[in-house]
């Protein structure tokens, strides 16, 4: 059980690990608020049956917003672009000044 909530919510060790410390703060927050909005409607809607369908709509689609997010966060390269060189060795724009 443990170690399914670390997969989700630690961000050392979902793939959002990949992203610097800033980026990966603002996206499990984005992740959290999006889940609270989703649990709160659902929580609402639990007495009509039309609106108790949207509720697990709203979930299937929140499941789907979190795989999509650590997908693409999972094959992110690690650092930023001035740690990825180009191809012909030339160096970044601030790489020139000597930043």
């Amino acid at each position: 059980m443990l170690s399914m909530y670390r997969a989700v919510m630690d961000s050392n060790h979902n793939p959002l690990r990949h992203l610097p410390p800033a980026q990966r703060f603002q996206t499990m927050m984005f992740l959290s608020m999006m889940w609270t909005a989703i649990f709160c409607s659902m929580g609402g809607l639990w007495f009509w049956y039309g609106e108790l369908i949207i509720g697990h709509l709203l979930a299937a689609l929140g499941f789907a917003i979190t795989g999509i997010t650590f997908r693409r966060a999972s094959s992110t390269p690690v650092g930023t672009y001035r740690d990825q060189p180009l191809k012909d060795g030339t160096p970044r724009y601030d790489d020139v000044w000597g930043a």
